[in-house]
This record gives C-alpha cells, structure tokens and sequence, in this order.
C-alpha cells in the first residue's frame, strides 16, 4: 500500500510526538498528522481512524481527519476563494486551506476567467510533479453526472452555474439535480445578453428540452414579452436623444446592435417593428426618429409635468 495525496485512506496511529501531533502507518510508511488535523477527540494509540492525504505548505505529504470537499478523480463545485493574476484561482476546499486551478485550465481572455464568489466544476488531479492540483471539468466529465431535465421545465426560467463559456455560447450545469450536479444546458451565443465568466452564476429561461435530457437556453425574454421590453427601452433611448432620433436602424450590424442595446438584432428589428406599428417611430436611412404624433405627445407630457401642482402663482 502506498500513501497517495488526494485520498481517503484508513491508517494506524503508531505513535504520538509532542509538539507535533501523530505519526500514522499503513504498514510501510508513516505520515505525521497534526494537533490541528485533528477532529474530535483525540486519537489513540494502535487505533486506526478514515484520513484525508493532502500536501502541507513544506510540500510534505500530510493527514488530516477534516472532511475535504473533493476527493482525487472526483468531479465537485468550488467556490472561487481568491484569485492570483499570474498564478490563478484559489478554490475552497473544505479544509481551511485552497486548492490552485492554475491560470492553464482557465480561459485565455481574462474577462471570461472566474472571480472570487463564482463556483467552478473542477476534478482533483495531481501536477506533473505530484501535487494536488484543480483541472476544470468538461462536457464528458460532466455529462455522466447530470440527470435528464424534464419536459415540464420547458419556457420556465432557471438557474446554474457557467461550465464552459466559447464564442457560440455558453454551456450551464443547471440546478436541480443531487450532490451539487444537475442538467447539462447550452445558451447560444445570441441568447446571451453579455459574455458570461468561467463558474459564473446565470439566470436562463429553457427554450427546449431536448431527447437527451439536455436543454437548450436564454437570457432573453419570450419574444412577445421581450419584444415589449425591448421597444419601450428603445423608445425611452430616443426620447433622450437630441431631436428625438438615433443613428441605428434595421440596417446596423448586428455586433453595434448588441453593444449598444444587448440584444440580438433580431430582437431589435422585432421591437423596432411594433413601435413603427404603433406610429411612434419612423426611420429615414440609417436613423430611427420619432414621428410628429409621438414628438407631439412627448411634449405635452413635458409640459404636464412642469405645471404640477405647487405653490400658486
């Protein structure tokens, strides 16, 4: 039997050296726990006590009787307890002590790197030279441990973590599973209202449910009630403007559109629509302005609102 870093293993107490704490044996080689590894009552002699195997900050190999939060091979959620610029994130490991996800299993642009808070998918492994290490874990290592999302989930809106995030989209392991795991889900990248981070918390709403159990997502609206917020935002943008227009129309590429607004420019083109339905807006070339009905509307509103009432002239 060897002493392997990462695991649970249950071990004999040989012997007690003050003031260090207890040398422990599976038979063949000895491995000190100390005083503030200990959990409980204190351990005795020739007992065997389950143990965690871990490396000290001497790069030793270690015993504790703290429960980990992750074992080696294991797939888990962490949380994100600091963050190091050239080194990476610090996960929380449930041993008042972190485990590095280095700056490689993270993505290249910084802004889609997780921070502290968010919660990553991650597996124990070892490095090239033995130490505990995190490696973000992906859509095969993941989609063994997600249940089938049911039918009824359909337009509801849910809730999951960020796993992998490209620029088609994004892949989510949304809640509702047991053990911290639950559907595997895709949000497109022009269901996405902004580029989303590494283990980031999102809020999606299910737009198909999928033979595979799998579900596809959006951070946007259903189109009838998105297309009301959409245009009532819009609408409130060229009120603001300098005579009442805006030099975006159906025209303007769709990259400027999700910039400026955060919406796809088919969102855009299906609220600009009804607002030209509804007679409030008109578009000239590349501009968008408002018509002489909603102008005239505005104004009186204006006006409304400068003579409430107050103290009498």
């Amino acid at each position: 039997m060897s002493l392997i870093a990462g695991t649970i293993m249950n071990l004999r107490v040989a012997r007690e050296v003050s003031p260090y704490g207890y040398f422990l044996t599976d038979g063949e080689a000895e491995v000190l726990m100390h005083y503030t590894e200990i959990v409980g009552k204190r351990p005795k002699i020739d007992n065997s006590y389950d143990v965690f195997l871990f490396f000290d900050s001497e790069d030793r190999i270690a015993a504790t009787m703290k429960t980990p939060l992750i074992q080696l091979g294991q797939v888990a959620r962490l949380a994100v307890a600091d963050i190091h610029p050239r080194i990476g994130a610090f996960l929380e490991m449930g041993l008042g002590r972190q485990l590095l996800l280095p700056l490689s299993e993270q993505p290249e642009l910084k802004e889609l790197r997780p921070k502290r808070g968010d919660e990553v998918h991650v597996i124990l492994a070892h490095d090239k030279i033995g130490r505990l290490v995190a490696k973000t874990a992906f859509e095969e290592e993941l989609a063994e441990l997600a249940f089938h999302a049911p039918s009824s989930w359909h337009n509801t809106w849910v809730e999951g973590w960020v796993t992998k995030t490209l620029k088609i989209g994004s892949f989510v392991m949304v809640d509702g599973g047991v053990l911290g795991f639950g559907a595997y889900g895709f949000i497109p990248a022009d269901d996405r209202t902004r580029l989303l981070r590494l283990g980031e918390r999102v809020k999606a709403r299910v737009t198909f449910v999928r033979e595979d159990g799998r579900v596809n997502l959006s951070m946007n609206q259903r189109k009838e009630v998105g297309r009301l917020e959409d245009s009532d935002r819009i609408l409130a943008f060229i009120k603001e403007r300098p005579n009442g227009s805006m030099p975006y129309s159906d025209d303007t590429q769709a990259d400027i559109i999700k910039q400026k607004f955060g919406i796809s420019k088919g969102a855009f083109k299906r609220a600009l629509g009804k607002l030209m339905r509804e007679g409030l807006v008109t578009q000239d070339g590349n501009w968008t302005k408002l018509t002489e009905q909603a102008a005239s509307s505005e104004n009186k509103d204006h006006e409304t609102n400068q003579a409430q009432p107050g103290s009498p002239e």
